[in-house]
């Protein structure tokens, strides 16, 4: 019974958002009542435990939002300084064929900076790109979000993993096994990592096909999923190009750098292999032209983006984003930058007394990182303050339309998730609703452990805390039935990482940076194909590496 009252929630998001194609900005209120009346009267959780997991969710929200604006402000930047203009003809020289052009910025260049930084920041920054570029924003977003699978449990240096399943683990009875059991934490924790990174590599290869083939049908003038496919060599082995890499690291170096290296490498086989036409198609694919796009795939954000700039040559224009990328890897590998930009906070670390709270450190957020870039741009390209004025006067126009929806999805997260602080003996919604997933499974477990994983991301709108939530449930489940506690905790981490694609505040904070708001639900549908396939095949992988190969730890 309780497992089917702590599902009221998502279900009231599924329906109203997704179904009933609501906007975020009135599905989520209403998400939010639905699942604070459940915390006050069927949980018995009081007041000022609700009252300040709001106020944490608040919070949280301002966090996400400052994220997006430094997105949306460094695009603007670059955009009012001609950079944008230069970056476009780059792509055309590399290859026309926007079916390329995605797999290098979404998939190959999103991966990198996810493995940097994590935390929705591949979608904020690959998906204005590919506005500017061209593309109709509804195309973007979608693009931008189906990447935030594969490169997602090793994203921000490899916090869902490093912070996630450890700190799921750690000081409970599951680590007191494993040490027991004679192998240290650290490296069991290393193996479940290159164990996930198996997963992912196996079911992330196809990632780009998915993604040209939803372009090609969704958004081609033929609606037609065959020129998807006439891409499907370049997507394969783009997807090779990332993952095989990835895996690699992820045995050699530990769960930190398999997104980050992997997606550079890959990056830099990729755009060799377009310029040289290797796997290319051997036709041009585009959109029509804009005035035959459907309204539906327009957003705010203008795509237009001038003329050329004397001066302004690829070198140039690319190192803002260059200088994202090796800001974001110091600012998480160098302790005493990591330390530094840390030290100045602001938040509330205890709200009403309860133990509840949340510090935000803008510095050390992307957020901080876009606006240093913007700040060094400013004098790279030779900007006017006019220029600069205007890109901060517009961003920070964007992100007040998406304010809305994130200021309620975000505190309805924080009331589900603290709804475990409570008199009454019960476990959390979200604990309460995998409890009985688990007692309906049995033995077929592995088979749905990667989708807990995902009802965490969607839930938490993150894989670490998905991961923080389910890692010892899992754990426990697996040891009841018999099977490999690491590969069903394995599993967790890559249905957590695929939840990413469909999180409501991921997908409102993308769609924020091209301007598409209120069109979240329709976001979601798209999102949810890839989403499915993703979570049908790490159950089939999982039980073929359970039942079949009888596998227990890979090292």
């Amino acid at each position: 019974m309780y497992a089917i009252l702590a599902l009221a929630p998502i279900v009231t998001v599924f329906v109203f958002l997704v179904l009933l194609r609501w906007p975020a900005k009135h599905a989520m209120p209403l998400a939010l009542v639905v699942t604070s009346v459940l915390a006050l009267t069927v949980w018995d959780v009081s007041g000022t435990i609700v009252g300040a997991s709001i106020i944490q969710g608040l919070l949280l929200a301002l966090q996400i939002l400052l994220i997006v604006f430094g997105a949306i402000l460094l695009l603007n930047t670059l955009k009012n300084s001609g950079a944008v203009s230069t970056i476009r003809r780059g792509f055309i020289d590399i290859s026309p064929d926007r079916r390329v052009q995605v797999i290098i910025i979404a998939w190959m260049f999103g991966a990198f900076i996810e493995g940097a930084a994590g935390f929705g920041t591949p979608a904020a920054v690959a998906a204005p790109l590919l506005v500017a570029l061209g593309f109709p924003a509804m195309a973007a977003v979608v693009s931008a979000l189906i990447i935030q699978s594969t490169p997602v449990s090793f994203g921000a240096v490899g916090t869902p993993v490093l912070v996630g399943v450890s700190g799921g683990l750690q000081g409970s009875a599951a680590e007191e096994a494993i040490v027991a059991s004679g192998m240290p934490f650290a490296d069991y924790i290393n193996a479940v990592g290159f164990q996930i990174a198996v997963f992912h590599g196996l079911i992330g290869i196809l990632i780009p096909l998915f993604m040209v083939v939803l372009l090609t049908k969704m958004f081609g003038k033929n609606k037609s999923a065959k020129e998807g496919f006439e891409a499907a060599p370049f997507a394969i082995f783009s997807g090779l190009a990332l993952t095989v890499p990835y895996m690699f690291v992820a045995y050699v170096l530990g769960p930190e750098f398999p997104a980050l290296l992997g997606g550079l490498i890959g990056l830099a086989i990729v755009v060799t292999a377009a310029k040289n036409n290797f796997l290319t198609p051997k036709t041009t694919w585009d959109f029509p032209e804009k005035s035959q796009w459907d309204p539906k795939w327009l957003g705010t954000v203008s795509g237009e983006v001038g003329e050329e700039r004397a001066g302004m040559t690829l070198t140039k224009a690319w190192m803002p984003y260059v200088l994202v990328g090796v800001f974001l890897v110091i600012s998480r590998t160098v302790d005493a930058v990591a330390g530094a930009l840390q030290s100045f906070s602001f938040g509330i670390p205890d709200i009403f007394g309860t133990g509840i709270g949340h510090m935000i450190t803008p510095l050390h957020l992307p957020f901080g990182i876009f606006v240093a870039v913007v700040f060094c741009t400013y004098f790279i390209q030779g900007m006017k303050w006019s220029e600069m004025s205007d890109a901060i006067g517009l961003s920070f126009k964007t992100v007040v339309g998406a304010a809305s929806a994130i200021g309620f999805a975000v505190p309805m997260v924080r009331v589900f998730i603290n709804s475990g602080m409570t008199e009454a003996n019960l476990q959390s919604m979200p604990m309460e609703l995998a409890t009985g997933v688990a007692a309906i499974a049995g033995s077929a477990w592995p088979a749905f452990a990667a989708v807990i994983g995902a009802l965490g991301a969607f839930i938490a709108g993150s894989n670490t805390v998905s991961n923080m939530m389910f890692s010892l449930f899992q754990f426990g489940v697996a040891d009841q039935i018999g099977v490999s506690q690491s590969i069903v905790v394995a599993l967790q981490a890559v249905g957590g990482a695929a939840g990413n694609m469909i999180t409501v505040h991921n997908v409102v904070a993308a769609g924020a940076t091209v301007g598409l708001v209120d069109r979240e639900g329709e976001i979601i549908r798209q999102t949810l194909i890839p989403l499915t396939y993703y979570l049908v095949m790490a159950g089939i992988l999982g039980t073929v590496a359970i039942y079949v190969l009888g596998l227990g730890i890979w090292i």
